[in-house]
């Protein structure tokens, strides 16, 4: 997912820089994990002989949820006339969870641990990004094209392209056998219809559908954005031309007419409104302690940990939650196990907190998680079977208590195997499918993960006893493949983030969306304000 922030930068005092001040500007540098080299988008104007510049210059960015997005650096250029060639990197700075405060800069090209003032990011989610029009068509006196019937007709909306181009954007459905359709009115982003461009070329493509899906070219007409928006009216009648019919008769007029009969556009909520407002990702973590994962004492095993790298569970649980922590304001995680014998008396569960406090499974940050799973390794005995349902139930039951859309539930289940209660952890995603939780299961190791698939649900939506997921929360990766070892393994993580987080949005959009909840409003972005700004998640650098 992908929204358009503008970004806005401005400073407080530098410290580190003397008082015989040189120009003062900032490069805007995305850094994707996918590429290992830093590519400057964008810089800011110089501004001279200040130590609180408010920069002009604002910048148009994609944001993605699903990944890691680094902003640098803050640069000091040299005085006229010296020896220097290059400008001074002052220092890097990144952006706070939804922009609630300022970001410092650190310095690296300064003096060693100096703090290097504060560099303040603002960004809002720019409008057309996420306008969504609506439409409604009609036809009247199309082209006949089935010798024992009239046509089956439908449309195929094309945007053009800056080469001249076209890209299919909308397809209607089929009306059957009728010269005189009237198609369901449709919604499709803006952006999608005309890439922001309001005059921006759409064809329209009229065809007669045949089962053997050789349709029948009926004819064509152009309009834009702009003619759209007019609403219903004579300027939105337009004539179904087909080229070569017209060129060949010289009365041909047309194959029929199309008729616009209602417009209507208005901004969609994004995931973006939601955080920005306030809601909060609770992110909740589930490890898989069977006996199949191997003995942890042996290099072989899933669970081994060696001093010299992390193994399969670790790296998962550090691709994910690296990035999701920073949608969380307290930093506290819940982590359960599940399929070991847990002390005092050695019996199986299934749902066992990893710090071994049951009242609080919580750990302070990812790094907590991490120690509490290796401390617990060393205090449990690997068993089975591999049961998910009590650890989905188990976020669903506190999912279940904030159904406002203040908080949305993530559970992260990171597995080895073959699951072993497929009919209750169907029923219990059957039940969570209605609150306002997702699940993200990592598999690890070489093993089939074809229950793990059907889970997904991406190509048919998984029920129980009858009854269908509301929706679809459930996204599955093998881990296997995004590790690709040696020094590529990074690259591979954050691949394995993206594929993981990337369903993240639309779900939390389609429980709001369900149940009717709006974002919480916030007061206009100011620099010179303490409102929140979009929440532009830059990870520390």
């Amino acid at each position: 997912m992908s929204q358009c922030p503008c970004v806005h930068i401005n400073t407080s005092p530098c410290p580190c820089v003397s008082m015989s001040l040189s120009p003062l500007h900032v490069f805007l540098s995305p850094h994707y994990p996918c590429c290992p080299h830093t590519l400057q988008f964008g810089r800011t104007e110089v501004i001279d002989n200040s130590l609180n510049p408010d920069f002009l210059h604002k910048f148009v960015l994609d944001y993605c949820f699903e990944e890691r997005q680094n902003l640098l650096s803050p640069h000091m250029l040299p005085p006229s006339g010296s020896r220097l060639e290059k400008p001074l990197t002052m220092g890097t700075a990144t952006m706070h969870p939804r922009g609630r405060r300022p970001a410092p800069a650190t310095s690296n090209g300064g003096i060693p641990g100096k703090k290097c003032g504060t560099i303040i990011l603002l960004a809002e989610e720019l409008g057309n990004c996420r306008d969504v029009a609506t439409l409604q068509f009609s036809a009247n006196k199309l082209d006949k094209k089935d010798f024992f019937g009239k046509s089956d007709p439908f449309m195929v909306f094309y945007r053009s392209n800056e080469d001249g181009t076209f890209t299919i954007c909308h397809k209607t459905e089929v009306v059957r056998n009728t010269l005189n359709p009237v198609w369901a009115a449709f919604a499709i982003p803006v952006r999608a219809l005309c890439n922001g461009d309001h005059d921006r070329a759409i064809k329209v493509e009229v065809y007669d559908w045949d089962r053997d899906g050789s349709h029948d070219f009926i004819g064509e007409f152009t309009t834009s954005y702009r003619e759209l928006a007019r609403g219903q009216s004579h300027f939105n009648v337009y004539e179904v031309v087909n080229p070569r019919k017209k060129m060949k008769k010289k009365k041909y007029l047309n194959s029929g007419t199309v008729t616009l009969l209602s417009f209507a556009v208005e901004a969609e909520h994004t995931f973006l409104d939601y955080i920005r407002g306030g809601t909060q990702l609770n992110f909740t973590v589930a490890i898989d302690f069977t006996a199949s994962n191997g003995n942890p004492s042996q290099p072989t095993s899933l669970h081994y940990l060696s001093p010299f790298q992390l193994n399969a569970y670790s790296l998962a649980l550090r691709a994910v939650g690296d990035i999701i922590q920073d949608y969380d304001s307290d930093k506290m995680f819940p982590a359960l196990g599940f399929g070991a014998k847990v002390p005092p008396d050695g019996h199986v569960s299934h749902e066992f907190p990893l710090n071994g406090d049951a009242s609080n499974p919580a750990c302070r940050g990812i790094a907590g998680v991490l120690e509490a799973y290796q401390r617990s390794l060393r205090r449990v005995q690997l068993y089975g079977p591999t049961n998910f349902a009590p650890v989905v139930n188990h976020v669903a039951r506190s999912a279940a208590t904030v159904l406002d859309g203040s908080q949305y539930f993530v559970l992260l289940i990171i597995t080895d195997g073959v699951i072993s209660d497929m009919a209750q952890t169907k029923e219990a995603i059957v039940n969570a499918a209605k609150l306002p939780m997702s699940i993200i299961i990592v598999g690890v190791g070489q093993a089939e993960f074809d229950a793990m698939v059907e889970l997904d649900g991406d190509d048919i939506r998984i029920s129980s006893r009858g009854k269908v997921a509301e929706r679809d929360i459930v996204q599955f990766v093998p881990f296997r493949d995004y590790m690709s070892g040696g020094p590529g393994a990074g690259l591979s993580m954050a691949g394995l983030a993206r594929e993981v987080l990337a369903e993240i949005p639309d779900q939390l959009l389609s429980y709001m969306k369900a149940r009717g909840i709006k974002p919480t409003p916030i007061p206009p972005m100011s620099p010179e304000t303490s409102a929140p700004s979009l929440s532009v998640i830059l990870s520390k650098l």
